[in-house]
């Protein structure tokens, strides 16, 4: 799960993240519009992003569109509810552990 958590760990990378997931399947022109971002940043944090399994790209013709992909993001949710339940449970242990001093 560290490449997942790595890749969402920037601003630039989350932002992107959501407009594919409202949005469906972007091109590069699409994404880098009404921002300040150049295609060949997008283009390289999207990279990050597919490194990660978080997106993937469609080649239609000489155009690469990008679509969102929710099973990382899904497993990397899965892991953070465990790391919860853990910690939640180490806490209700010191509690008691207090609790009985």
């Amino acid at each position: 799960m560290a490449p997942v958590f790595f890749a969402l760990g920037d601003k630039t990378r989350l932002q992107l993240i959501a407009a594919l997931c409202v949005g469906g399947v972007f091109s590069i022109a699409q994404l880098t519009a009404n921002t300040a971002l150049t295609r060949q940043a997008v283009t390289k944090h999207l990279q990050v992003l597919a490194d990660a399994g978080l997106v993937k790209d469609l080649k239609i013709g000489r155009e690469r569109l990008w679509q969102f992909e929710p099973q990382q993001l899904d497993e990397a949710r899965r892991t953070l509810e465990l790391i919860a339940r853990q910690w939640d449970q180490a806490l209700g242990r010191f509690k008691l552990a207090m609790e009985k001093n």
